[in-house]
């Protein structure tokens, strides 16, 4: 039945049933009497009341929805208001669910789409750093070694000098290629690239232990590419953003899948407003299947939990 009958029908009893009490032996007299006055009073009271619970009975499926509409993440899939009422009620939550599975759909596809394209552009630019920029500034140090042998002293102090700061530049651009373009995931695996990852964040201000057990299952280059880019955009914010000085990373198998967990003791997120950063680890996630979750770690800072399914997984 139509939302406009349903909701005429539910008021016409309302009214019918007031006019019966009219018609019966409850009588109004000239002036009203107390008695006559207080009957009336309750049986209006007892009408309205009647009309909202069979009202909000009737439209509790669109207050449902209304939140639900509020409320959904296409970066946080699966959630579905779940289908009630009758006629064109249901009709409406159903195709709601519908367009929410094409828009998640659509955002997964042209999120591998951005995402491909993104390690492409980081390959290319980590080959350019690398054979580019890394070559020019190699020659550069063996120019200065050779002018340094050929300079009276009080020159070759500079030199050397100059060729320090050279080579601290050289290894900058190193490590950012690195960064852009994981070599040791490709040539190493997960486990070597991982240990590689946390060194490379360990420093003075920061200990980085890493926990990475030995039996893992085989996992797709999407799902070990995945696994790594979030473990380190993990490192970074831990480093950057919280002021931490100590991050936990863990690997381990669990029934059917994979989690990889990192945790620090910094300042926590504190309901803060989700960056680039989170979004991109999220919309990495969808890619493969896996489940992300950002939250308090159990004593202080930030745990990250990444969840990658390996049942019928395709390598």
């Amino acid at each position: 039945m139509p939302l406009f009958w349903r909701i005429f029908l539910l008021n016409a009893v309302v009214l019918v049933t007031a006019t019966a009490l009219l018609l019966g032996p409850v009588t109004v007299s000239t002036p009203v009497l107390l008695t006559e006055a207080a009957i009336l009073t309750v049986g209006l009271d007892a009408m309205l009341i009647a009309n909202a619970l069979l009202l909000r009975i009737g439209l509790a499926p669109l207050q449902r929805l209304a939140r639900a509409m509020t409320t959904t993440d296409l970066l946080r899939p699966g959630a579905r208001p779940a289908v009630g009422g009758h006629g064109e009620v249901a009709d409406l939550i159903t195709t709601f669910n519908t367009m929410l599975d094409r828009l998640e759909a659509e955002r997964a596809t042209s999120a591998a789409r951005a995402l491909t394209a993104q390690e492409s552009e980081r390959h290319r630019i980590a080959q350019e750093l690398h054979d580019e920029i890394g070559q020019t500034l190699t020659a550069v140090l063996l120019d200065l070694k050779r002018v340094a042998g050929q300079a009276p002293d009080p020159l070759r102090e500079q030199l050397h000098q100059v060729q320090e700061t050279t080579r601290a530049s050289l290894d900058e651009i190193r490590r950012i290629a690195r960064r852009l373009r994981p070599g040791v995931l490709e040539e190493l695996g997960l486990t070597s690239a991982l240990k590689s990852l946390a060194t490379e964040f360990t420093g003075p201000s920061l200990s980085v232990r890493h926990h990475i057990a030995a039996d893992l299952p085989p996992l797709g280059d999407n799902a070990e590419l995945v696994l790594y880019r979030v473990c380190q955009e993990s490192l970074t914010n831990a480093a950057r953003h919280a002021a931490a000085t100590r991050v936990d990373l863990t690997l381990e198998r669990i029934p059917d899948a994979v989690e990889l967990r990192v945790r620090d003791n910094g300042r926590g997120i504190d309901g803060a407003a989700e960056g680039a950063g989170i979004r991109g680890m999220r919309e990495r996630a969808l890619l493969i299947g896996a489940d992300l979750a950002l939250g308090p770690a159990p004593e202080n800072g930030t745990e990250v939990r990444l969840t990658v399914p390996t049942r019928h997984r395709s390598q």
